[in-house]
């Protein structure tokens, strides 16, 4: 089974007053930072995401606490538990994402490609299946026609 998110490991540096974590764009992270948000104070049994981007690439990291990311590619689901600080999800376009189990005071911060752009999102779970499947339809060959056609 391909991957449909990674998990990558950011610099951890250890200090006895504390420990800090580095992401530098386009060395930790492979893509150019445009926004970072973050979500907290998520209530008990409520769930965040619940959507795919078209354009933009997101990395998803547990700052404070614990919660699942469920990773949906309209073939294959998996979810992974983010619970280190020093981790986060890579998360690609064309990719249905869902978070819940947020832990009492989890913090998830998340590093985007791409300022807000309401049309990059795709919130309905048929729209997106559709859309990615148009991604993986192969382009008719020159001279062909097309059902459409």
């Amino acid at each position: 089974m391909d991957e449909i998110g990674n998990i990558i490991t950011l610099p951890k540096h250890f200090d006895p007053r504390g420990n800090l974590t580095v992401a530098e764009q386009l060395k930790d992270i492979p893509f150019e930072l445009s926004r970072a948000y973050w979500v907290y104070d998520v209530p008990g049994g409520e769930s965040r995401g619940g959507h795919a981007h078209k354009e933009c690439v997101e990395f998803i990291i547990a700052v404070s606490g614990a919660f699942h990311v469920t990773l949906d590619d309209g073939r294959q689901k998996k979810t992974y538990l983010l619970n280190h600080p020093w981790q986060g999800l890579l998360v690609r376009t064309g990719i249905w994402r869902t978070l819940d189990d947020f832990s009492s005071g989890a913090v998830c911060l998340v590093l985007a490609s791409h300022p807000y752009d309401e049309d990059d999102y795709l919130y309905e779970y048929d729209e997106f299946l559709e859309y990615v499947s148009s991604l993986r339809r192969p382009a008719p060959c020159d001279g062909q026609k097309t059902a459409a056609q």
